[in-house]
């Protein structure tokens, strides 16, 4: 690679540019492989395996293996290892289709938030049971009139003495039926402008006056939900950082949540199925496929750069937005590839219907294109909006 960050020098000024592993890279880039294989041997493959394959028991042997809180600092239980080990890993079992939701969400983003805003108390708490494997973690941000609008929604968190009482709905919340935890973003404050007063707390799924309910997408999964919260009950001591200054905190973690290589390789295997039958005797075909693969070098340069900190403040809109629509370029070839074949439903059916849901979960691509132009690219606002 040419920027190493275990301290190598990277390549002379006039020499080409070598984007080969080095050897310790590549060992556990097969490592990885291997247990991603077995894990679909055992548990099945999965389209977009980081959202819709779960199982406690891979994640538990993830945790054996050190591939949880692999970046995240040995002081509180990680590993230490450089960001892009991470990436090596993940690339692998989302590539391959193995099952690791069940641990994603708090590795990716809540176990670095708590790291980063958490009390102590919090951090001997939560952190422990991430890095094992044991707890399950879902997110309560997207509401039924504020999808990708954060400012916009309304679930309130009232405090009552030493508790906050909680109460509104969220949607689209992955895993809300089996996890153990929400991260929950909330109003704690009405008074001032939209982006204020926006508090993240810790709500166990357990407690009482939740309601969950699982929504059946067209493709059978289950793991999208409703969650209603009814003056549900959790100590102030679940707050996570400041009391109504909760937004930028949350755009961090959205930020982790948009320039990863989950948004590029979901329906990788789909991809490698569809070229593996495909008429490459016709040099359209031949193109489109030179193309495909052209775009993923191009998106995993692009996640590269995010995981090592090398791309512009809020690019991970544009890496999301290229890597997404990509996805659906993938979905469209593998669909009239295969022909008659998706009149069945199959994986890779299932992977063609799931393919919509690629550039709108995490914020859609119009939104992401906002981003870009507003605060990247510095461009006037809309006056209208």
């Amino acid at each position: 690679m040419p920027n190493s960050q275990d301290g190598r020098q990277g390549p002379s000024p006039n020499s080409s540019l070598d984007f080969r592993l080095p050897p310790h890279l590549e060992e556990l880039q097969e490592r990885a492989r291997q247990i991603a294989a077995d894990g679909v041997e055992i548990h099945g493959r999965h389209n977009d395996s980081w959202i819709n394959g779960y199982s406690k028991e891979f994640a538990r042997l993830l945790a054996r293996e050190g591939f949880i809180g692999m970046g995240w600092p040995p002081e509180h239980g990680g590993r230490g290892r450089p960001p892009i080990e991470r990436l090596i890993v993940a690339e692998e079992m989302i590539s391959a289709g193995a099952p690791i939701a069940s641990m994603w969400f708090a590795d990716r983003q809540f176990g670095p938030t708590i790291i980063a805003y958490g009390s102590e108390d919090q951090k001997a708490k939560y952190l422990p049971q991430i890095l094992t494997g044991d707890s399950t973690w879902c997110i309560g941000m997207s509401e039924p009139e504020a999808g990708s609008d954060l400012a916009a929604l309304r679930t309130s968190a009232k405090r009552d003495g030493d508790e906050w009482i909680i109460n509104g709905q969220k949607i689209w919340t992955s895993f809300g039926a089996v996890a153990d935890y929400c991260y929950l973003i909330c109003r704690t404050d009405s008074a001032g402008p939209p982006h204020a007063g926006i508090s993240e707390i810790i709500v166990p799924m357990d407690t009482a006056g939740i309601e969950i309910r699982p929504i059946t997408d067209m493709t059978t999964n289950r793991h999208f939900c409703e969650v209603y919260f009814t003056d549900v009950r959790v100590p102030t001591e679940n707050l996570v950082g400041i009391e109504g200054d909760a937004f930028k905190q949350t755009m961090v973690q959205l930020i982790h949540e948009r320039g990863g290589i989950d948004r590029l390789v979901s329906n990788r295997a789909m991809f490698n199925h569809a070229a593996s039958v495909a008429d490459t005797t016709d040099p359209l075909v031949r193109q489109e496929l030179a193309r495909l693969e052209t775009e993923y070098r191009l998106g995993r340069l692009l996640v590269y750069r995010e995981v090592l900190g090398q791309a512009p403040a809020n690019f991970s809109a544009a890496t999301k937005v290229f890597c997404t629509e990509h996805e659906t370029r993938v979905a469209d070839f593998a669909t009239r590839t295969l022909g008659a074949e998706m009149m069945l439903f199959t994986e890779w059916t299932n992977g063609m219907l799931y393919a919509p849901g690629y550039t709108i979960m995490g914020g859609t691509s119009n939104v992401m294109r906002n981003i870009l132009g507003e605060r990247v690219l510095g461009l006037p606002r809309d006056p209208r909006r």
